[in-house]
């Protein structure tokens, strides 16, 4: 009889919503994890950066205050504090991790588990052994360096390493123009810093429609960040002044100084030292090979989250482990639809999005009609004194089946719910456009992206 009907490797967000649920059902369960509950994402990613992009969002209403007729002399600003603030933020949500594993009847077990077969677990360092009926791993991953660009967690850090800096730093070049890259380069220029964004690909968010991929840049320029897009890094010097790198842009060699790199492209699977060879697990460049059902090529072990290769976002990973487990536990639940996870980018203007891109849906041979919305044409924004954005939304041309859905603008990333339920449910164009939105809210301009799509857009 084993010793656990489920033993997870991992506290990440998938791995302790994976614990929570298994405990929901009934099943005996143990959680793993060598560091803190919530994993890099609660600690050292989503939580923590998100609490200081506030903070930087509070710092530029305060050096836009006088549009809003308030003056004030000598405003100071405290970068420590507000890290000092972020950490709080993470100690409040581990300790309620924690007390949720308690309540739903979950084991925590401190350490490092490695594979002894497929269904027994040995724990460093008390080297306990513990078997289970099925095991998901929920290792996580961890950022991939770069040749040349190899972290020294002085001159060259990762996000890890920027998010535990005390100061802002002087001059900064950050490598990768994906969410992490802006996120940083926002945060740290609202602090004073002279952020550069060196991307490989022709535009910032390359993942992103390429309409919103361009304002935003067109916002970033007016706030100062610098950017090359379709640019290599060639090489990087570090001396006693700071770093200095070689970057190609096309035909041009360009060179950049800084105090600080931040490589931010690219991770790879935590799947070293877990015995995974010793078991037969079967790996896609270095990552879990799984099924639909998160089911690995050894019967009984399953694996869920960024260690999978799939979206690694930490949201897909709950969702992955809820699936998980009650796969296990043997409850029908439908498949996931990746192509409808949402999206979320937190700089500066806000950056959100599911589904198909107009050129993706086209080139998967949809016809497609285009619904836009400028936030301009909008009450709320204008209130708010924030109107850079807009809402665009691409639907199939004759039955007006939402494929995707791409914002830009302020508060856009909590616009996301009401449309992929829609797109769950099999919503139409016509029925997000005849629903009655709330006077004046930011909500009103899917509404109106919409009814744009149907050419019955009221206020543009």
């Amino acid at each position: 009889m084993p010793d656990y009907d489920v033993a997870i490797i991992g506290a990440g967000p998938g791995g302790y919503v994976a614990a929570i649920r298994a405990g929901q059902l009934g099943l005996k369960t143990a959680v793993i994890e060598r560091e803190e509950l919530g994993g890099v994402c609660l600690n050292w990613g989503c939580i923590p950066s998100k609490a200081l992009l506030r903070n930087a969002e509070v710092l530029g209403l305060f050096r836009r205050a006088e549009e809003f007729g308030i003056t004030f002399d000598n405003l100071r600003v405290d970068y420590s504090t507000a890290v000092d603030r972020s950490r709080k933020v993470v100690g409040t949500l581990t300790r309620g991790i924690a007390a949720l594993l308690r309540k739903n009847k979950v084991e925590h077990i401190k350490g490092t588990a490695r594979f002894l077969d497929a269904h027994t677990l040995s724990v460093a360092p008390e080297e306990r052994t513990m078997t289970a009926a099925n095991v998901i791993i929920a290792t996580g991953a961890r950022p991939r360096p770069l040749a040349g660009l190899e972290p020294d967690g002085q001159r060259v850090i990762t996000s890890r390493e920027a998010l535990a800096l005390r100061d802002a730093p002087g001059r900064v070049v950050i490598i990768g123009g994906g969410a992490t890259g802006v996120e940083f380069a926002y945060l740290w220029n609202a602090y004073g810093s002279h952020a550069t964004i060196v991307e490989m690909l022709p535009h910032l968010l390359p993942g992103e429609d390429e309409e919103v991929s361009r304002l935003l840049e067109r916002a970033f320029t007016r706030q100062r960040i610098a950017f090359l897009t379709g640019a290599k890094v060639q090489g990087l010097q570090k001396d006693a002044n700071g770093v200095r790198l070689t970057v190609e842009q096309g035909s041009e060699t360009k060179a950049l100084e800084a105090d600080l790199v931040l490589v931010a492209v690219g991770v790879q699977a935590n799947t070293q030292d877990l015995g995974l060879e010793r078991i037969g697990v079967t790996l896609e460049r270095d990552y879990v090979k799984v099924d639909a059902s998160m089911r690995t090529s050894v019967p009984g072990l399953y694996a869920i989250g960024d260690v999978t290769g799939i979206m690694l976002l930490a949201h897909v990973a709950q969702a992955q482990g809820v699936l998980a487990v009650e796969r296990i536990a043997g409850v029908q639940t439908p498949d996931l639809n990746y192509e409808t996870m949402p999206r979320a980018t937190y700089c500066h203007p806000q950056v959100a999005s599911f589904g198909l891109t107009e050129k993706q849906a086209t080139e998967k041979g949809h016809k497609v009609k285009v619904g836009r919305f400028p936030l301009t044409a909008l009450g709320k924004a204008q209130a708010m004194g924030d109107t850079e954005g807009f809402v665009k939304m691409v639907a199939e041309a004759e039955y007006g089946e939402i494929l995707g859905v791409h914002m830009i603008g302020p508060e856009v990333t909590e616009l996301l719910g009401e449309l992929s339920l829609a797109r769950l449910l099999e919503g139409t164009t016509h029925e997000v456009g005849s629903l009655v939105h709330s006077h004046p809210t930011l909500s009103e301009a899917l509404k109106e992206a919409a009814l744009a799509a149907d050419g019955q857009a009221i206020h543009i």
